[in-house]
């Protein structure tokens, strides 16, 4: 998936440019920040009262929407004349009395707001944007204090959030697509092979692996009890429980009676207090002969200071949730989300390994590493 975001450029003008334009033009970005937020929170607004996915069949009065999810019409009407203006739903008549203008999602909308399997669902991450927002006072106090906000005090809106954004690229792209392009991965893998899927969360990542590998075998570790339970639901209902297990473990305990053929930890290194740890337990869990790999963001190999939208997006969610979840454990590395190559190869060294490769494995967000 590729996203278009709006300029990130710092608004500079010539040297013989009006400075009173410079101002204006920096006004306007922040003006539409401002639009942005707007919609990102009406956007987790809609989704939370279902009001997204009751317009998959077809346009509705506002009164029609509000029978059919439950909800106040007045509140349903307001929100559906702003998506509307703001170009997220259309109106077949918008000259009609309000009691008879009829919404909907057009074609091109859908998946982006209502499949949470499409690669192009990226709602979510407005979920997780506006989710965050709800802790803001608690998260200013860690920024006055030094402390942290772990994401056990985030609570339930991110962690459902963060799970969902990643979930269509886990189960439609990881296993038929990613693992398949490294060739002994998919050997190993198409034979039969054991996974252990480190910080697995909601279990996505594992269910992908599994139903691209038919024969394959997962164990899902992760130390957050309620994602545990959500990755049991999920596995369940995928079909997988013959397969996939979710423990809720420390995965340091883990004792194998032989080597996994693949340890993979997929976005979850950067947020890990103590990620050496992490790692030399990867790298005991696949012994001699089994392939550790580790997916994280793909930021830059150095700070420039210069424009780029996928470190707008990772500083951004690093200064709501990551560095603050990271700082609220003792002896924390504090790595934050925008975790450097060169950051990651220091904690990788550290851990026993002797080299760090990056796969060819062209993603926009996230860049993916083999330790040997």
């Amino acid at each position: 998936m590729t996203i278009t975001a709006p300029t990130t450029e710092l608004v500079t003008a010539p040297a013989d440019t009006d400075p009173a334009a410079q101002e204006e033009a920096f006004a306007e970005k922040v003006f539409g920040a401002l639009l942005g937020a707007q919609e990102t929170q009406a956007a987790f607004v809609g989704h939370r009262l279902g009001w997204y996915q009751a317009l998959v069949d077809g346009p509705l009065t506002s009164t029609e929407l509000a029978e059919r999810t439950g909800t106040a019409e007045r509140y349903a009407r307001e929100w559906l004349e702003h998506q509307t203006v703001a170009g997220w739903l259309a109106c077949d008549n918008p000259e009609a009395d309000h009691s008879e203008r009829r919404f909907r999602l057009p074609p091109a909308h859908v998946a982006v707001l209502t499949d949470p399997e499409s690669l192009s669902h990226v709602l979510p991450f407005a979920c997780l944007v506006a989710g965050l927002g709800k802790h803001l006072d608690t998260i200013i106090g860690a920024y006055r204090t030094g402390g942290g906000v772990s994401w056990a005090e985030l609570g339930e809106d991110p962690r459902e959030a963060q799970a969902a954004g990643n979930r269509p690229l886990f189960v439609k792209q990881l296993g038929h697509e990613l693992l398949a392009s490294v060739p002994d991965i998919d050997a190993a893998l198409r034979a039969g092979g054991r996974v252990a899927d480190i910080g697995a969360g909601f279990a996505w990542s594992s269910i992908g692996v599994a139903q691209a590998y038919p024969a394959a075998t997962v164990d899902a570790y992760d130390i957050d009890a309620p994602s545990v339970e959500a990755a049991r639901r999920n596995i369940a209902e995928a079909g997988l429980a013959d397969r996939v297990r979710a423990h809720c473990v420390d995965a340091g305990t883990i004792d194998p009676d032989q080597p996994y053929d693949l340890v993979m930890a997929l976005e979850c290194i950067h947020d890990l207090p103590d990620p050496v740890s992490v790692l030399a337990t990867m790298r005991r869990l696949a012994g001699d002969t089994g392939t550790v790999v580790v997916m994280d963001e793909n930021v830059g190999e150095t700070f420039t200071g210069e424009p780029d939208d996928v470190e707008r997006l990772m500083y951004g969610f690093s200064l709501m949730c990551c560095l603050p979840d990271g700082k609220a454990h003792e002896c924390s590395v504090e790595t934050g989300t925008v975790m450097r190559p060169s950051t990651f190869e220091g904690y990788a060294i550290e851990a026993g390994f002797s080299s760090v490769e990056i796969l060819p494995i062209d993603n926009d967000f996230f860049r993916f590493y083999r330790l040997r």
